[in-house]
């Protein structure tokens, strides 16, 4: 059975693409920091007689990302690697803590890069597979109180693109996807969004980018108006 490894899987999109792609036949390999919520995600699959194991993964521990690749490598046929994990901090750039934009910048951009580095291999292996880089629209244009965020996702965006044209001739397929905001907990501890209203569901955010990203190297799924 293929796999699909998805980092970030506890909550929001990670979650909705896990139970999507588990409806099409896939294994799950959910990624993520928090064991109890990547363990209700498992049994949610499971429930609908999916399946899927969860892992501990620490993006920004080059280190543990190659142990753990390695391991799961050897027991799993993984086809596709989704680069779902992020984290954003927002406000004036001048008053922002060092401690928040490095985190940006160590899990959205290193971390991706680690671990893509890591599955690529896998991922040659297999007579089709695919990355799935979910970036935001803030890899599409700045915005206000977003600087480093924005310039986290600036690189993946030139990560992305340069992957597609590395591996155009080859068997793994690369998509960047540039959604707007979604109702999901990444919002639930911070007073930059006022109103969510206008944000799609992580259900239907999940469903375009299944139904699409075997068609498109690019996704762009703006917030409703």
């Amino acid at each position: 059975m293929s796999s699909v490894m998805i980092t970030g899987a506890g909550s929001g999109l990670g979650r909705e693409l896990a139970l999507g792609f588990a409806k099409q036949g896939y294994h799950i390999i959910l990624l993520g920091r928090n064991r109890n919520k990547l363990e209700v995600v498992k049994k949610q699959i499971h429930d609908v007689n999916g399946s899927a194991d969860s892992f501990i993964l620490d993006l920004t521990d080059n280190g543990e990302i190659k142990r753990l690749v390695t391991e799961l490598a050897a027991v799993y046929s993984i086809s596709i690697l989704i680069n779902n994990a992020g984290v954003g901090y927002f406000g004036p750039f001048e008053k922002m803590p060092d401690t928040e934009w490095r985190e940006m910048i160590d899990t959205n951009i290193i971390g991706t890069i680690q671990l893509t580095q890591a599955v690529l291999p896998c991922l040659e292996r297999q007579e089709n597979s695919a990355i799935i880089q979910i970036i935001s629209t803030a890899g599409l244009r700045g915005k206000k109180h977003e600087a480093v965020y924005c310039a986290s996702k600036f690189a993946i965006r030139g990560f992305t693109e340069s992957l597609q044209k590395e591996y155009d001739d080859t068997a793994v397929s690369i998509t960047g996807v540039y959604m707007g905001g979604m109702d999901t907990p990444f919002w639930d501890y911070s007073d930059h969004v006022k109103d969510k209203s206008r944000f799609r569901t992580a259900k239907e955010v999940a469903q375009l980018i299944i139904d699409g990203y075997q068609k498109e190297k690019e996704i762009i799924i703006e917030s409703l108006t």
